[in-house]
């Protein structure tokens, strides 16, 4: 029997990151420099529209978010404790299931051009395994368009909240989820006799996860457990699957100090994700890079009891991290997209989306000039492809 002829889907008249126009060719979910001799063409005419690789969302919470439901009022917070408070009031309050508004905050991000995601869901006595499963659930529907990691996150603490080190251990018996999280064992989590990074590291070297740590603390209350850290990835041989979000301490740092931070963390393999809040808590990410750190972009929360803002749009955040930046040269602007595009990418360990043969057809067609002025501007996500197939049109999953 005669098999069947390869399938190739030609992109007409697109400019690669504004380069002039041409055509792309997808075969079997990468690029290919010429349509195979035989290949059966389903063709996609891009209007001479800009292409740019999808997104990468380094840390995103989707068990936390209200979008899409009605109006949530938020009270004073103070702290992590009252914030995490707050997480239990709004789940409590809101009528749709976990799993219901994770899938439609992830369909968005998926449809604004975010090709991967971290996802963070909250483990705790107030929710059990309900975050986890309901972002897993979630991820299962989304299978081929968004590529999903997800850590169980103790949001509440791990010594001081009872129940959560158990908790811990079933997510990560459970096969739902990547990576063990932690917060902030000096500032927060610091009550009683426990470790809060003995029991994560043993948790993920017991089941093969990954780590993914809070640390919002900042000054040396921050880079004391961020030397720990590194110790303890050096001794158990978890090079490349340790990872610690925010990382405030760090973003305080400069010169030499800021060089040998970065130094230990690359020696390490520790990567980082910053999430662009504001000009004191975003990362140095191009210094980090210089001295080898793997930096990723996220979201983090969105519209959740912490804050009623975000949107899970990555070139978004990539504008909210120039903003942030003050960033006012080209080369500024293409650096704050590339910390969406390849620097996640690389976090997560995935193919960096090029546009060049060989490379995963991972793109999104815009209206536009070049990269930075498509971070200024933020034009509609014409076209979302993955893996050579078109996912979304106009900001909607087809």
């Amino acid at each position: 029997m005669t098999p069947p002829p390869r399938t190739a889907t030609l992109f007409h008249d697109v400019r690669p990151f504004g380069g002039p126009a041409r055509d792309l060719v997808a075969v079997d979910g990468l690029l290919v420099a010429e349509v195979p001799p035989g290949a059966a063409v389903e063709r996609v005419d891009g209007g001479g529209r800009l292409a740019l690789p999808t997104l990468v969302d380094a840390h995103i919470h989707p068990d936390k978010t209200s979008w899409g439901e009605p109006w949530h009022s938020r009270r004073p917070a103070h702290g992590i404790a009252e914030y995490a408070a707050g997480d239990v009031e709004l789940a409590r309050a809101l009528p749709t299931p976990v799993a219901e508004r994770a899938l439609r905050l992830m369909s968005h991000a998926a449809a604004q051009g975010t090709r991967a995601m971290r996802a963070h869901a909250d483990v705790a006595p107030a929710y059990g395994l309900s975050g986890i499963e309901g972002v897993a659930e979630a991820a299962r529907k989304l299978a081929g368009i968004v590529d999903v990691e997800l850590v169980a996150f103790p949001q509440h603490g791990v010594v001081r909240t009872p129940g959560v080190t158990e908790l811990l251990a079933e997510a990560a018996a459970s096969g739902l989820v990547t990576h063990i999280g932690g917060i902030d064992p000096a500032g927060f989590d610091a009550d009683g006799d426990g470790d809060q990074l003995g029991t994560v590291f043993a948790l993920a070297e017991e089941h093969g996860l990954g780590l993914d740590i809070h640390l919002h603390d900042r000054g040396e209350q921050g880079l004391a457990p961020l030397r720990d850290i590194a110790a303890r990835t050096r001794a158990l041989g978890l090079r490349g699957r340790v990872s610690v979000a925010h990382a405030f301490a760090v973003a305080g740092l400069s010169g030499t100090e800021l060089d040998e931070t970065a130094d230990l963390l690359a020696e390490a393999g520790i990567a980082l994700t910053t999430v662009a809040l504001s000009a004191t808590t975003i990362l140095p990410f191009r210094r980090l890079a210089e001295r080898g750190v793997r930096v990723g972009l996220g979201s983090d929360g969105v519209r959740d009891s912490w804050s009623p803002f975000g949107d899970a749009d990555m070139l978004h955040r990539a504008w909210l991290a120039a903003w942030a930046l003050d960033a006012r040269l080209d080369e500024e602007l293409e650096g704050c997209f590339r910390l969406a595009a390849d620097g996640g990418a690389e976090l997560l360990g995935l193919p960096k989306a090029d546009l060049r043969p060989g490379s995963p057809a991972d793109f999104m067609l815009v209206d536009g000039e070049c990269v930075p002025q498509v971070v200024v501007d933020l034009p509609r996500r014409d076209l979302v492809v993955r893996a050579g197939r078109v996912v979304a049109r106009d900001g909607r999953l087809v």
